[in-house]
């Protein structure tokens, strides 16, 4: 019995043994055979690729973009600027409202905040100019620009225009990498362009896409008042602002200056949608030229108030669509008057080019030097007439529409943007009828009178004891505001108060 046990588990055991050793054959020889099938697929798939004429083009169209990229970056800065502001250690005993009963029973003893922000900029000059916006450098107390290769340098502002918001800094250098302009003019809806920067602080960022739209006005805030911008699908994130907008030819055709955002911050402060604007560059330009040779801008002015067009308008006008600019008014011994341009005339093209609305016209006038000679194509009537005006100077505190106005950048009040006190505004902010002035329509919240709590729908109803009753009266006593104390009269949610705006000797505007 033992003995054929025994026998039986030797012969089981290698019966299992034969089997355990051909069930290992079967799967090495599995593994070796889908091994090598595997590693076909893989050298196939690493080594295929379509073919064709069709890819070629393809092939050689980014080959073409990476040829633009390779020559633009080296002209493109990241700009980080720093302001210091000066704040109170408690908000609350600042507001005028509270001052009004404690006066200055309790002192408060300033402290001094950084704020960094980060842009961009364009080199246009082998010795170190560069263009970007104002609102990149605006206030800014120290400007590092650092390079494409890496180096750090220091800026200054050389000039600055937040009609447009353009700036102009400078940096130490030769024999900088620049590029060239292209004719803004020339751009057409549908054409490739790249927009160059340096978003959220990723530098030297490339994105691609089209221009959408031209001309384009009021969509991006109220970063500009001049605004005739060039809309683009390009990516364009915060930080790209003041970067280059460039074409197939590798010009800069605009500067990336503003974005729609799904963000609920104002200037877009979330993220690209597929909206984003740039200042055309024969503007940027024409800015540019003026703050290096003078430090200001000299803007042709035609000395009329214009408006759109809607259907009814152009019904009653004898106009065949909504196209050009009505004018409203004629300011009486200006240009236009003894040009011969009367209210109710259309303008419809300027120099030969079309004006499809009143924000092209005004940029394009503005965008020409005094003295300049147009040639305005009119319908007056419904009859086509054509008229030559020399255009004047722009008044420096002109608002751009009726019952707009700003105070100037170089005075204790810049940063304060007002409008006419109108029966609906009145209502809206519950005035009564013996409340007169301006009502602030907009403030810089770093400026000198928002320090001191002023903030939108506040009216202001007098300047140095001077009565405020119009947009005119503010621009002119704004204007006279410069370097010393400003008293305002300020009606701050239903209580008129006194505010006393500081000022510093010497001071020059603080931008510059």
């Amino acid at each position: 019995m033992r003995a054929i046990t025994k026998q039986f588990v030797r012969e089981n055991l290698l019966g299992l043994s034969l089997t355990l050793i051909g069930v290992g054959l079967l799967a090495l020889a599995g593994v070796l055979y889908f091994g090598q099938h595997t590693y076909g697929q893989f050298a196939l798939a690493e080594g295929a690729g379509l073919d064709g004429p069709d890819i070629d083009n393809l092939v050689r169209a980014d080959q073409a973009y990476e040829r633009i990229a390779k020559s633009v970056t080296p002209s493109i800065v990241a700009i980080q600027s720093t302001q210091v502001i000066k704040v109170q250690q408690s908000p609350f005993f600042s507001d005028p409202f509270f001052r009004q009963f404690f006066g200055d029973m309790f002192p408060q003893v300033p402290r001094e905040q950084r704020e960094r922000a980060l842009g961009s900029g364009v080199i246009v000059s082998p010795d170190g100019y560069i263009l970007t916006n104002n609102h990149v450098v605006a206030h800014a107390t120290t400007i590092e620009v650092t390079m494409s290769d890496h180096r750090v340098l220091k800026g200054k502002v050389v000039g600055a225009d937040p009609m447009t918001d353009v700036a102009v800094i400078k940096v130490d250098g030769k024999d900088l990498p620049t590029v060239p302009f292209g004719d803004s003019n020339n751009l057409h809806v549908g054409d490739t362009v790249m927009a160059f920067g340096n978003p959220f602080g990723l530098y030297f960022t490339v994105t691609r896409g089209t221009v959408s739209a031209l001309g384009r006005a009021g969509g991006a805030g109220q970063i500009e008042q001049i605004q005739n911008f060039i809309q683009t699908d390009a990516a364009i994130n915060p930080g790209n602002s003041g970067g280059a907008l460039v074409n197939v030819r590798g010009q800069v055709i605009g500067i990336n200056t503003a974005i729609l955002s799904g963000g609920s911050g104002p200037g877009g402060e979330g993220g690209f949608i597929g909206i984003g604007f740039a200042i055309p560059v024969n503007m940027a330009k024409h800015v540019m030229e003026d703050l290096i040779k003078t430090g200001k801008v000299t803007r042709g002015w035609l000395g009329v108030e214009i408006g759109g067009l809607n259907d009814a308008l152009a019904k009653q006008f004898n106009v065949p669509d909504t196209s050009g600019a009505l004018v409203q008014n004629v300011t009486p011994d200006g240009p236009a008057e003894k040009a011969g341009l009367k209210a109710g005339d259309v303008i419809r093209k300027i120099n030969g080019q079309f004006v499809e609305n009143q924000d092209q016209l005004t940029a394009q006038i503005t965008n020409l030097n005094p003295g300049s000679t147009v040639t305005l194509d009119i319908l007056r009537d419904g009859k086509p007439m054509t008229i030559k005006a020399t255009l004047g100077e722009r008044p420096s505190n002109l608002g751009l529409r009726a019952g707009v106005g700003a105070a100037p950048s170089q005075g204790t009040l810049r940063g304060i943007t007002v409008q006419n006190l109108t029966p609906a505004i009145r209502q809206q902010l519950g005035l009564p009828s013996q409340v007169h002035g301006v009502v602030i329509s907009d403030i810089d919240p770093n400026c000198p009178a928002a320090q001191q709590g002023l903030g939108q729908g506040d009216v202001i109803e007098s300047i140095n004891r001077q009565p405020v009753n119009s947009v005119a009266d503010f621009n002119r006593l704004a204007g006279e505001a410069k370097g010393n104390d400003t008293l305002l009269r300020v009606n701050h949610q239903g209580q008129s108060v006194f505010v006393v705006i500081q000022g510093s000797s010497g001071d020059d505007g603080g931008d510059q």
